[in-house]
């Protein structure tokens, strides 16, 4: 205000000091009315949990239990939910995250992790990783999967969502179907449906995948181009009559002892396609396995090849994120 009081008009104090011009104006009103520039009385309800004590309080006890809920906390020590939330986000700078399954993973399962994803990093350079076949298996249901967290229905009151499907019936024990699928980077194979009942062992996988599906549409698809089979440490998968036949059929595979065990966010298929294909052919439930496989292939053949392209593409990066976290968890990290 010095510059004011010297007679300097507010533009010029504006040009000197390089201050936003409503700050000024402001600055100098204030001044005119109450003689100082000090933040007059603002009114509204004072403040009362928003302090140094309250905060602590509250510190402490998400400190002893991280996982209770903001409404439990703030009816423990009787303020009001919004006080504290705003004082656990805004002045604790606190975040809620959401549990997460994982797989349990000792330290020498995190070495064997690392040192695998350096050879499959190493091995699958300048994009050789787009002609790698990626396979797994799934078992779906004849009941309706929905997602607990982002699945919504916009209505009025809970009688007219119910009406319109709020409630997701789950039946006890229901029917099902295992599927075995392979994917590339330009393409798909046919499901495989496994009936109930049926164990996939050594030779059933030999004879009614490998031999039958994947070898006649892996020629078909790739013709005389070079290529990568890719499979996961099931039992029947890391036979050793499952490897020798891929070694006297195929032109290229992942061995046993080269893919990482534990590793689904590794696989395509388990990080991305399977859910893209629960979200497409399960939003019902089914009244028997042939609707629901009928549902499966119709959705399975609308994943065109710009999704897979992607898909497959985020491999190598993951590769990458597993190795920066010394063979740990990446996800969501």
């Amino acid at each position: 205000m010095e510059l004011f009081k010297s007679g300097k008009r507010p533009c010029e104090i504006i040009t000197t000091l390089g201050y936003n011009k409503f700050l000024v104006y402001r600055t100098i009103k204030r001044f005119k009315e109450t003689n100082n520039i000090i933040d007059r009385e603002r009114s509204g309800r004072p403040r009362t949990v928003d302090n140094n004590q309250v905060r602590n309080e509250i510190k402490k006890k998400i400190t002893r239990n991280p996982r209770q809920s903001l409404r439990k906390l703030a009816k423990n020590l009787n303020y009001s939910r919004e006080s504290v939330r705003r004082v656990v986000k805004k002045k604790l700078k606190l975040k809620p995250y959401k549990l997460q399954r994982a797989h349990n993973l000792t330290d020498q399962m995190k070495k064997t992790r690392l040192r695998k994803c350096k050879l499959l990093l190493a091995r699958f350079k300048r994009g050789s990783h787009r002609n790698i076949v990626f396979s797994d298996e799934k078992l779906f249901t004849i009941n309706q999967a929905h997602n607990h967290h982002n699945d919504r229905i916009w209505c009025k009151n809970k009688i007219s969502a119910n009406l319109i499907g709020r409630k997701v019936m789950k039946k006890t024990n229901p029917d099902s179907v295992m599927v075995w699928a392979a994917i590339t980077s330009t393409g798909k194979s046919p499901l495989v449906f496994i009936e109930k009942g049926i164990k996939i062992n050594q030779e059933t996988y030999e004879n009614n995948i490998l031999q039958k599906i994947l070898l006649p549409w892996s020629q078909k698809h790739f013709k005389k181009k070079h290529w990568t089979f890719q499979q996961d440490s099931a039992p029947a998968h890391k036979a050793n009559k499952t490897q020798q036949w891929c070694h006297n059929n195929l032109p290229d595979f992942i061995s046993k002892g080269d893919w990482p065990s534990y590793s689904p966010d590794l696989n395509p298929l388990d990080f991305s396609v399977w859910s893209i294909l629960e979200s497409r052919a399960c939003t019902k439930s089914f009244k028997n396995t042939k609707q629901l496989k009928s549902s499966l292939i119709k959705a399975w053949n609308s994943i065109d090849d710009t999704i897979l392209r992607k898909i497959v593409d985020e491999f190598p990066k993951r590769l990458s994120q597993c190795i920066k976290q010394n063979g740990g968890h990446f996800e969501n990290c």
